[in-house]
């Protein structure tokens, strides 16, 4: 019955998944049947140390968070445990062989969460890889199924789509983070006088990630390369959108993508897959 017990663990994270993010569950469900579980076990992990600095505000967010990262590490070296979301992802991280060190990048920008704070470049990029390009080669871990010389021709693009994504959440994201939480994750720009310049000039920034993520798209396993891709669209529509308003609204408002629009996006990207267009 120990495989009821995984499988129940893995539901768990997909139901994390489903409930926080509905465009990485499209993304996932457009992979390859293989490859659903390893990824929801990654994001169940991410996504409850993320809730633990951004959301517990009326608990010791730093008690919880060590503790949820001595948790990890005593659930990979025992390859059990009772918490569901640990237990689904020390199986991912021992069968996939993911690196310690991703996971310490990690649960160390969290913790740099645990602060208001405005970073320079040095933290900027060090928050950067931790809480995003990290995620980005455990998924690449993943999808390469321990081919070394794939993982290591595709690693600077699984980076870039990380990096990608997570600076769009920053702009979409101005209003919360800095007024409620106040934090200022671009270095050198000033919120409190946000201007135009300033915003193309981060713009410009994100778009050389994009550019440079979907050379690596092009080549992940085929199994794999519909689902990120379609992650990859859904990301460039909201970024999209960002690019279209001024600096003075996105500070007011929270920008999103249409559920209608997601769906479009899945439904054309399965076309592709049908036409074998990527």
């Amino acid at each position: 019955m120990f495989e009821l017990f995984e499988k129940t663990t893995f539901g768990c994270s997909k139901l994390i998944t489903r409930s926080y993010s509905t465009s990485f569950t499209l993304g996932i469900q457009t992979l390859d049947r293989k490859f659903h579980d390893p990824i929801y076990g990654i994001y169940g992990f991410v996504r409850y140390a993320d809730e633990i600095v951004d959301t517990f505000h009326d608990f010791d967010k730093k008690t919880l968070l060590e503790r949820y990262g001595a948790e990890t590490y005593k659930a990979i070296e025992e390859g059990i445990s009772l918490n569901p979301v640990l237990h689904s992802f020390q199986k991912v991280v021992k069968q996939y062989k993911i690196e310690h060190e991703l996971i310490e990048a990690f649960l160390e920008s969290m913790e740099m969460d645990l602060e208001n704070r405005v970073y320079d470049r040095n933290g900027y990029d060090k928050y950067i890889f931790g809480s995003a390009e990290v995620v980005g080669l455990m998924c690449l871990r993943v999808f390469c199924e321990g081919d070394e010389k794939l993982f290591d021709q595709l690693k600077t693009y699984a980076q870039s789509l990380g990096a990608a994504f997570q600076k769009v959440n920053f702009l979409r994201d101005i209003q919360s983070d800095f007024l409620e939480r106040g934090r200022v994750y671009f270095p050198n720009v000033d919120f409190n006088d946000f201007s135009f310049d300033s915003k193309k000039q981060i713009e410009s920034d994100i778009q050389k990630d994009f550019d440079n993520a979907y050379i690596g798209i092009l080549g992940l396993p085929g199994g794999a390369r519909k689902g990120v891709y379609l992650a990859y669209c859904y990301y460039l529509k909201l970024f999209d959108r960002i690019k279209r308003i001024s600096a003075t609204r996105i500070q007011q408002e929270r920008i999103r993508v249409p559920d209608a629009v997601k769906l479009a996006l899945l439904a054309k990207t399965w076309v592709q897959r049908g036409l074998n267009t990527i």
